[in-house]
Order: C-alpha cells, then structure tokens, then sequence
C-alpha cells in the first residue's frame, strides 16, 4: 500500500485526446472543433477566390487594370476575413492572424478602385515591400498558431505565392521607371497631351521618314530597317504609348485606335521641331496608323510605303466584318486585357520579355483593332503622290494579295512589289528582307526629290 503525506492530494492521469491531424488536443476540448480548421481554411479561401473573380465582372468595377486589380484584393480580403472570424466562432484554435492580410488587401483593393491609376502609381511603390513585411508576419504567426502539420502545408504556398507576388511586382516597378527615363543621346520624351512619347531621330536631309512599327512592336523593333534608310536622309522613329520608353496612358480614357494613334503622332512630330511633309512607312498594323495619318493630315505626307500592311476595311470588301465590337464586347475585352496586365505586373511580363504597360497596350491595341481599319478606310485616295507597296512572297493567307493590290491602287503613281521568300515578320527580323524594305522607302524618297514619277 502507498501512503502518501498528509496534505498532498492525487489527482487521476487526464487522457489525452487527438486531433484527426494527429496533433494533442488540451483538456475538455472538443476534437470535431479542432479538425475543421483545414477546411474552414480551406473553404473561405475558396470563396475568397470566387469573389475575387464575380468581382472583376462586375460592372460597378472599372473595366481598368488599377480596376481589376482592385477588385482581385478586395475578393482575397474577404477570404481572409473569413478564416479570422470563423476560426473565432467555430474553433477553438482562433486565427486572428488573418485579419492583418485582409485589412491589407481590402484597404488597397478598395484604394485602387476609388481613385484609379493615380492610386496605382503610388501603390506600385508602397504595395510590395508591404506585402513582402505582411508574408513574413503572416509565417512567424501562422507557426506558432496553427495546429497541425497539415494545415501548414495548406496554408504555407499561400504565403510564399504572396511573397514572389510582392518580389515580382517590386521587380516591374523598378523596371517599369527604368524602361521610362530615355536613353542620354539617343532622342527625347515629348508630351503629347497627358501623356509623353520617346521620339528618336537619325540621319539628316529631306524629306524626313517617319517608320511605324506593327502591332504590339515598339522602335527598337525597327534596328535593321531604319539606319539603312538614315544613311540618306533624315529618320524617325517613336515608341507609341505604353512601348519602351514611352508612358502608358489608360485605355479606358483614351482608346488608341488608329485615329488617337496618328493624332499623338502628329503632336509629336510637331513639337519635336519635325516639320513635314513627311514619307511615311508602315508595316503590318503600322500600315493602318500610316494610313489613317494621311487622310487626316493629307498636306503633310508627301508619300506612302506600306510594308506588307493591314489592309483597311475599304482594301478588303469586307466591311461589315470590321465593325467596331458592341459595349458588352470592348468591356469584356478590357477586363481580360486588365488581367493580363496584373499578371505582367506581378513578374511574370518579366519572364516574356515585355513589361505590364507593354502588354497592355499591346492587347488595347488589338481590342481597338476594328476601330482602327474603319479610320485608315478614311484615305479614298492617295492621287498621284508616290506609293509603294511590299508584299511578302511567303506565308500570306487567301485574299491578302488582293487587299494589298487594293492598296496600291490608291495612287495613280504607285508599285506593289512582292519580295520572294519574305514572311511578314521577316521585314524587321532579317537583314535581306529588312533591306528590301528600306529600299521602297528611298525609292520613295526620291520620287519626292526630284518630283519624278517612281521608275517601276
């Protein structure tokens, strides 16, 4: 028999129960309670998601990227509030932890849709070292509060997915400020109006030749084509908004269709000490904006080169098919543009090479595509000025060799030459074809010389 000193009392063992994670469970705690943590977690994150996405259609939502990118915070700040306040209600392991992510994100999301872009240039800044501080919180707490093993690993990736997140948006805000100071020597930022265009000359004598690039290409694009035609007159060359080193501007203010395209264009020219009439080029979609250019401001374009360009509605017979998309169609094309760009943003416009403003304008540009071959069927004819027209020999689909006989006939003195072996992104990427392209341009600069009709 055990006899124990007075005044000591014993006390029965406790039995310790589990969780269904394995992990102990205190005293009189209820194990049901414990085990649905993981997927309350899991399900307020889920719901979080799914009204990140209802939000972004929303039509109360501005169709913009500081617009969409709100809407994601705002969706993702609810998921959060979520975990902190049904883990208080239906756990006895509390999750207040989770309210600092969702004021976090909720506050920015909410910023970001009240006041825009202006909010978003601020936030690019202040947001990711933000994010980066609110993660690393995020982990210390989420370790020592979260019960199980199998929590952790749910709730760890999502954790990491907002520390690349806030280091890959970091990276496009230095990058983005970097790609927007010009180069010392090489040209100049001009405003146009709200916004500045990079305008780089080259070469010298007259008549000046202004180089359009295609669609989503910027001047750097232009390497090959344009110092083989500076070496006998006066070039330049120009990132349209949202390329290189040029500022973005919001498409939702100011849609850059073809017509706002050659009228930036034109201010540029003009303020830059550029005085015309000029030789325009084209190539593929810069073809539309060399065009549209000339039927609106016909006294200074003294001639055309088209350099296997995007024929107007006008060019093909087909205008019915070119109709500008209905309000329903542009704001869902918007909102899918605005995505692409908070995905650039993020870093991954890093991994393609380009930078969030970059696709975005790219995208813009494509969404206003329609628009844009209605203005450029706005030049009936170019009379007797000289044009020339170049063609890709390979690669072309049915119908293009037509469009492009179309466009030569908007000239009484025009040539259309199809260059052998060519395809249409060949004019810039290769030297040979890139050449070819260059010599169109000169033959057209001296027709204007000499005010000689253009030797076939």
């Amino acid at each position: 028999m055990t006899i124990f000193p007075a005044g000591r009392k014993t006390t029965a063992a406790t039995p310790t129960s589990r969780t269904p994670d394995g992990q102990d469970a205190s005293p009189g705690a209820s194990p049901s309670r414990k085990g649905h943590l993981t997927w309350l977690i899991a399900g307020s994150w889920v719901t979080g998601v799914l009204a990140a996405l209802l939000l972004t259609a929303a039509p109360f939502i501005p169709a913009t990227e500081s617009g969409v990118t709100g809407a994601i915070l705002m969706g993702l700040a609810l998921g959060w509030a979520m975990v902190a306040i049904l883990s208080v209600r239906f756990t006895d392991q509390p999750q207040r932890w989770a309210v600092a992510p969702a004021v976090f994100m909720g506050l920015s999301g909410f910023l970001l849709v009240a006041f825009g872009s202006p909010m978003q240039e601020v936030l690019a800044w202040v947001w990711p070292p933000a994010a980066l501080a609110s993660a690393v919180r995020m982990a210390a707490r989420a370790h020592r509060q979260l019960p199980s093993r199998s929590t952790r690993v749910l709730v760890y990736p999502v954790i990491a997915t907002l520390v690349l997140a806030s280091l890959g948006s970091g990276f496009e805000t230095v990058r983005g400020a970097a790609d927007t100071v010009a180069p010392a020597g090489e040209g100049r930022l001009i405003d146009v109006g709200g916004h500045r265009l990079y305008l780089d000359r080259t070469g010298s004598g007259s008549p000046t030749v202004v180089i359009e690039p295609g669609g989503g290409g910027m001047r750097s694009d232009l390497g090959l084509m344009a110092p083989a035609v500076a070496r006998d007159t006066r070039v330049c060359i120009y990132d349209r908004a949202g390329r290189g080193s040029s500022d973005p501007v919001d498409a939702g203010d100011t849609p850059q269709d073809a017509a706002q395209i050659a009228t930036d264009l034109h201010t540029l020219l003009q303020r830059g000490d550029e005085p015309g009439p000029y030789v325009l080029a084209g190539h593929s979609f810069g073809g539309l904006y060399a065009l549209t250019f000339t039927a609106m401001y016909p006294a200074d374009v003294a001639g055309l080169v088209l350099v296997d360009s995007t024929a107007p509605a006008s060019a093909t017979g087909t205008e019915s098919a070119h109709h500008t998309p209905d309000a329903g169609s542009r704001d869902t094309l918007e909102r899918v543009s605005a995505l692409g760009s908070v995905a650039a943003r993020l870093g991954i416009g890093g991994l393609l090479g380009v930078t969030s403003d970059h696709f975005r304008s790219t995208v813009d540009e494509y969404v206003q595509a329609g628009s844009s071959v209605q203005e450029a069927a706005a030049l009936g004819t170019f009379d007797d000025r000289p044009l020339i027209v170049l063609t890709a020999g390979t690669g072309n689909a049915p119908g293009w060799a037509a469009s492009q006989d179309a466009l030569a006939s908007l000239s009484t003195d025009s040539l259309h030459r199809v260059i052998d072996g060519a395809t249409h992104q060949s004019f810039v990427a290769d030297q040979e074809d890139a050449a070819a392209a260059a010599r169109g341009i000169l033959d057209v600069v001296s027709a204007v010389r000499t005010a000689r009709p253009l030797a076939p």
